[in-house]
C-alpha cells in the first residue's frame, strides 16, 4: 500500500507509537514538534494524506467546507487501518500501543478510525476534530482514552459539534477529556501542553 510516511524508533522498546496525522495541506512531519513535546521517548509514525485538494494533502475528500465525502472517508479509513497493521509488522511495534495525534483533517481521520474499528487505537489526541459520521453504530470503545482540544472561537467547528463528538464517543465506552482554549482553529502551545499532561497521566 503506497502511503507516504516515516518511522522513528523511540528510545525504549515499550514506548508507545505516536501516529501523526496532519491538517489540510500538511506533511507527514508537520506534527513532529508536537510529538516531541508530548513524549520525546515515544516512537513516531508520521503519515501523509493520500488525497490532493488543489495541491494540498488531505486524508479524505470533502464535498465542501465541513461536508465530508462519506464514501471516500470510509475507504480511506480502511486504507489507514490496514496500513497501521502492515506498519506494525514492518517496524516491529506493538499494534495495541498506538496513540493518534491528529490535527483538524488528521483528527477527523483518527476519529473515523475510532468510529469504524474497535481497538484501532489505544488512545487518541484529537485537536479541533469534527464528528466524522452520523447515524452509524460505533464499536465498543471501552478502554480507549480520548483527548479533544477545542477552541471556543473556532470558525470551522462550533461548540455543539465538539459536544456531540464527546457524547458519541462516551456513549460507545470511551473515556473522553475535552479541553477548551479561547482560540480559533489554530493549534496552540497551551493546548499541546494540556494534551501532554493528559497523556502523562494516562500512561502512568
Amino acid at each position: 500500500m503506497q502511503i507516504k510516511h516515516f518511522y522513528k524508533q523511540g528510545t525504549h522498546k515499550d514506548a508507545p507509537v505516536l501516529l501523526l496525522l496532519h491538517g489540510t495541506g500538511g506533511t507527514e512531519k508537520d506534527l513532529l514538534p508536537v510529538a516531541n513535546m508530548i513524549d520525546p521517548e515515544a516512537s513516531v509514525l508520521g503519515v501523509k494524506g493520500n488525497v490532493s485538494e488543489n495541491g494540498m494533502a488531505r486524508f479524505f475528500r470533502r464535498l465542501r467546507e465541513g461536508v465530508f465525502d462519506e464514501e471516500d472517508l470510509v475507504a480511506r479509513t480502511e486504507e489507514l487501518y490496514e496500513f497501521l497493521n502492515e506498519a506494525a509488522s514492518t517496524y516491529q511495534f506493538d499494534r495495541n500501543n498506538v496513540v493518534a495525534v491528529g490535527y483538524s483533517n488528521g483528527a477527523n481521520i483518527a476519529g473515523s478510525l475510532l468510529f469504524h474499528y474497535a481497538s484501532s487505537l489505544d488512545r487518541a489526541i484529537l485537536f479541533h476534530p469534527m464528528v466524522p459520521r452520523r447515524g452509524i453504530e460505533l464499536p465498543n470503545l471501552n478502554g480507549t482514552d480520548v483527548f479533544i482540544g477545542a477552541g471556543t472561537n473556532d470558525p470551522l467547528i462550533n461548540s455543539t459539534e465538539t459536544e456531540e463528538l464527546e457524547q458519541l464517543l462516551t456513549d460507545a465506552g470511551a473515556q473522553v477529556t475535552v479541553h477548551w482554549e479561547n482560540t480559533g482553529h489554530q493549534l496552540s502551545e497551551r493546548e499541546v501542553l494540556h494534551a501532554k499532561s493528559w497523556y502523562s497521566k494516562e500512561r502512568n
